[in-house]
């Protein structure tokens, strides 16, 4: 063995635990100290406990909040996007049209949905109603993030 390469040996090393437990034992260091020990080990004592030594824990619990709410505001932004009692005029469309089909009880984006929903022909039977007008409508039904059936897919009654 060379000599002057090794590093000293301490027989009566004193370990501390940070729940206040202590014991000797043989190192290379005077004094340990230790964040855990098997007094206070979740698997010894049964006892579930969050050991938190660089604030990982903090940090993950704030990354998932900001995260909870970001998801919320997204939810609260899509509900606010599409409710069913818009008014048809907040649409877009020229105020003849909206006009038209507030003669045949469709003021609501609901109501037009619902109209839609029948299929294409039957908006297209209010007089005045065209294919471009059908057009615009819809694209702004989806500017506004509502679902709408497919043109060749009327809804099952």
């Amino acid at each position: 063995m060379k000599e002057q390469i090794h590093p000293a040996w301490y027989p009566d090393a004193v370990v501390t635990c940070a729940c206040g437990n202590t014991w000797t034992t043989g190192a290379t260091v005077k004094e340990i100290r230790t964040d855990i020990c098997s007094r206070c080990h979740p698997f010894y004592t049964g006892e579930q406990r969050i050991v938190d030594t660089e604030g990982q824990v903090d940090r993950f619990m704030k990354r998932l909040q900001v995260l909870t709410d970001r998801r919320a505001e997204l939810e609260k932004r899509e509900a606010a996007k599409t409710p069913a009692n818009l008014p048809v005029n907040q649409l877009g469309i020229e105020k003849r049209y909206v006009n038209l089909l507030a003669e045949h009880n469709i003021t609501t984006a609901g109501e037009l949905i619902a109209k839609l929903e029948q299929g294409d022909e039957a908006v297209l039977e209010i007089p005045g109603i065209g294919r471009k007008v059908l057009s615009d409508l819809k694209r702004a039904l989806r500017a506004r993030g509502y679902e709408l059936p497919k043109a060749d897919e009327p809804a099952q009654q």
